[in-house]
C-alpha cells in the first residue's frame, strides 16, 4: 500500500454540507479528557487512598493486637520489628512480613477498655 492510496482513503470522509461549518478540533478531545477524569476518580484515587490507609495500619501495629494476614491466618502479635512481625496462631509461632497483614481485628488497648 503506497502513501498516496492511504491519503486518498482518508480524504474520502463524508462531504461537508454546503453552508455548514465543521466542528472545531478541540471538541474531539473533550470525551477523552472526560474519560481520563472519570478513571481518576473511580479507579486511581480510591486505590491510592486504600494504600495510604494500609501503610498507616502497618505503622500502628503493636504487640498484643489480633490480626488477620492476607493468607487468612488469624494470630496475636508478639513482637514487631522493622519489616517483620512475629505472631502466635494457636500453638504455632510465625514470623511474617508486615505487608502480609490484611487487617487488625482487635487492638491490644481496646480489650483493656471494654
Amino acid at each position: 500500500m503506497d502513501l498516496g492510496y492511504s491519503q486518498t482513503i482518508l480524504a474520502m470522509g463524508p462531504p461537508a454540507q454546503p453552508g455548514q461549518q465543521s466542528a472545531p478540533a478541540w471538541t474531539s478531545m473533550v470525551p477523552l479528557v472526560l474519560l481520563v477524569v472519570v478513571f481518576y476518580f473511580v479507579l486511581i484515587r480510591p486505590q491510592q487512598k486504600k494504600a495510604k490507609e494500609h501503610q498507616q495500619l502497618l505503622k500502628t501495629v503493636k504487640a498484643g493486637d489480633k490480626i488477620v494476614t492476607s493468607g487468612g491466618v488469624l494470630g496475636v502479635v508478639i513482637t514487631v520489628k522493622e519489616k517483620t512481625v512475629t505472631i502466635r496462631s494457636a500453638d504455632t509461632k510465625l514470623e511474617i512480613t508486615k505487608s502480609a497483614i490484611a487487617e487488625i481485628t482487635e487492638r491490644s488497648g481496646e480489650a483493656d477498655e471494654a
